[in-house]
């Protein structure tokens, strides 16, 4: 028969076995293989936010200005922008045109598209006073830099991240405006912006002639611009250096079939030339974590682990890049792709 002694020994030696394997699961689900870095996949970029619309406005024909309130808000400089998840989880991203001293309230500004994929009709038919909306962010990819001096070209709605740019303009800057639209009645803030230096700013009430109105730009000038994609790429054709900020994927995410590997799951698949790479995760995985689908949002950013990868997206770093994509839009350079899924 054991000794006492004996039995006490082998008892503690057998619970500190037990808690060191479960500190080695924890580590580790799949032990005793390597343990494997986290996923990428849905990892919260910024703070999730719960805010409250406290004012709706119409500043211009088809244009609502919506006043979110909350507390202890984030920072944010002109420029920035917000995400905004609408009642239905639609993930929508808005400049913010409000005063960045104001540490109380977001303001946001939406166009209605009638033949857009559905947000800002939601904004404008659902969203009133009293809507409690989850907001991330705010995020910066069109800051205002120093500069010698400034040229902004804004289309329509696009004037939301340029508002804020031009309040905040030091005394004496240099800077102009040219801005165009369908009709003034649909142009938002353009009195406000016409106080800012009338003999600064070009209002078009229609197609605006670039070669006549940008062809003086003075040397060191930067160029902003902000507003429908072929105002963008005009601009862009004569300024390459120009500083765009777009809420709508460049290209398709359509392009040539290639293989793609999922190595965690061991899953081999083809992404087909007409789809993309999320839709074909999803046909395996369909509990794959995704949001906007346009490459803004960041939910189904993955990492990369072989492979070469066509960019498209419009929100991860050089770094980010460097071993990761956003799955919605970005696809394969290579004819083989290897994915940390």
């Amino acid at each position: 028969m054991p000794k006492p002694l004996t039995v006490a020994v082998l008892a503690g030696a057998a619970l500190l076995t037990r808690r060191a394997l479960r500190r080695r699961v924890r580590v580790s689900p799949l032990w005793p293989l390597p343990a494997l870095d986290p996923p990428t996949s849905g990892r919260p970029r910024t703070r999730v936010l719960r805010m409250r619309v406290a004012a709706r406005e119409t500043v211009a024909d088809g244009v609502v200005q919506l006043r979110l309130e909350g507390r202890d808000l984030p920072g944010w400089e002109p420029g920035a922008h917000i995400d905004l998840v609408l009642p239905s989880g639609l993930v929508r991203q808005y400049s913010l045109c409000g005063d960045p001293a104001d540490s109380s309230s977001y303001t946001v500004a939406t166009r209605l598209v009638e033949d857009g994929r559905g947000g800002s009709r939601e904004v404008h038919e659902q969203v009133r006073v009293g809507t409690e909306l989850e907001v991330r962010g705010p995020r910066n990819r069109f800051p205002l830099v120093e500069a010698p001096g400034y040229v902004f070209v804004a289309g329509g709605i696009g004037i939301t991240p340029v508002l804020p740019m031009l309040r905040a303009l030091p005394d004496g800057a240099d800077w102009r405006l040219l801005y165009a639209g369908r009709t003034r009645e649909s142009m938002p803030f353009l009195a406000e912006i016409e106080d800012l230096g009338a003999d600064r700013v070009t209002v078009v009430a229609g197609l605006p002639d670039l070669d006549g109105e940008l062809a003086d730009v003075p040397e060191g000038a930067v160029v902003y611009c902000c507003g429908p994609e072929g105002l963008m790429a005009a601009v862009a054709e004569r300024f390459p250096d120009v500083r765009l900020e777009r809420f709508a994927p460049r290209a398709s995410a359509k392009g040539e079939a290639f293989e793609l590997e999922l190595r965690r799951s061991g899953r081999t698949l083809t992404v087909p030339a007409d789809s993309t790479v999320l839709a074909a995760v999803r046909a395996e995985l369909p509990n794959t974590l995704y949001s906007c689908e346009q490459g803004f949002c960041g939910t189904c950013q993955q990492r990369v682990l072989e492979g070469e990868v066509e960019h498209r997206d419009e929100l991860l770093t050089d770094a980010e890049r460097a071993d990761s994509m956003l799955i919605c839009v970005s696809r394969a350079r290579s004819v083989r792709l290897v994915l940390d899924l």
